[in-house]
């Protein structure tokens, strides 16, 4: 446990939301954005949000068209999980599928798997929160951290859904956006702010509820792996990522090994 800058023998779960310092309830104040230590409690700059950042949110710009583009290609050539030819051999040879990472040496499928949709509310529904997620954390965490944290959420919910069905056929950005969920509740609770007010917190449980629904074919371990892993990834993240970029890469590397290390276990 973290101890106060000012009170070294008080321990914290509190952290600045500006400069990162673990403070006190003493040594707290709050803001529109958090918990702030007394100095920067007393700056007159501008308080910096996650959206005022003055970085563009590229990598989320990137990930959304790579999406989008397998997404009309695959359509443009009869996209199937069952089958078929054009982009049916792309699910095919793309897909999460165990049998084929276990006994094809496929290793690829835990990370294409994510990129591709069987429909249009689906690719619609997964980049609609990507985006909104994208913008608000992309810029805070910049295109590296946002990079490394995105493919370690995508590497655990592949791991999730092995982990529950390993036979079935998987593909979709769930994942990884439900890992960027999980973060944003991690990064929001270690920032003295409340998920649930914020609706982050509310939104996390409207859409596992929505995995249990009957006849939806939704991956609930592929939910609930990249929920967990992107939410891991960011508590590394955040008590490692005042050691520099590098450090905060590695936590997420660390996260995505041992998410691609469980899902050739189970695979």
């Amino acid at each position: 446990m973290a101890t106060c800058y000012r009170h070294p023998s008080r321990e914290t779960g509190v952290s600045c939301s500006n400069c990162g310092n673990p403070i006190c309830p003493d040594c707290m104040t709050a803001t529109p954005v958090g918990m702030r230590c007394p100095e920067c409690a007393r700056q007159r700059t501008p308080v910096r949000t996650l959206r005022s950042m003055h970085v563009d949110p590229t990598v989320t710009y990137v990930l959304i068209a790579v999406n989008v583009l397998l997404f009309i290609g695959t359509s443009a050539g009869g996209s199937s999980l069952a089958g078929g030819s054009g982009g049916g051999a792309v699910f095919r040879d793309l897909a999460l599928y165990g049998p084929a990472i276990d006994q094809g040496g496929e290793y690829w499928r835990l990370v294409t798997g994510g990129f591709l949709h069987a429909g249009i509310f689906h690719i619609f529904f997964n980049m609609y929160i990507l985006y909104w997620l994208g913008t608000m954390l992309e810029p805070g965490l910049g295109h590296v951290r946002f990079a490394a944290l995105y493919l370690a959420s995508l590497l655990a919910g592949s791991f999730g859904a092995l982990l529950l069905k390993p036979d079935a056929v998987t593909v979709g950005a769930s994942g990884a956006v439900f890992g960027l969920l999980g973060a944003a509740f991690v990064f929001q609770r270690l920032r003295g702010m409340n998920p649930m007010q914020s609706g982050i917190g509310p939104l996390i449980l409207l859409n596992l509820a929505i995995g249990f629904i009957p006849g939806l074919n939704i991956s609930i371990g592929g939910h609930l792996g990249g929920l967990a892993g992107g939410a891991l990834a960011a508590f590394a993240m955040e008590r490692l990522g005042r050691r520099g970029i590098v450090a905060a890469v590695l936590a997420c590397a660390g996260v995505g090994a041992a998410a691609v290390a469980g899902a050739l276990a189970v695979a």
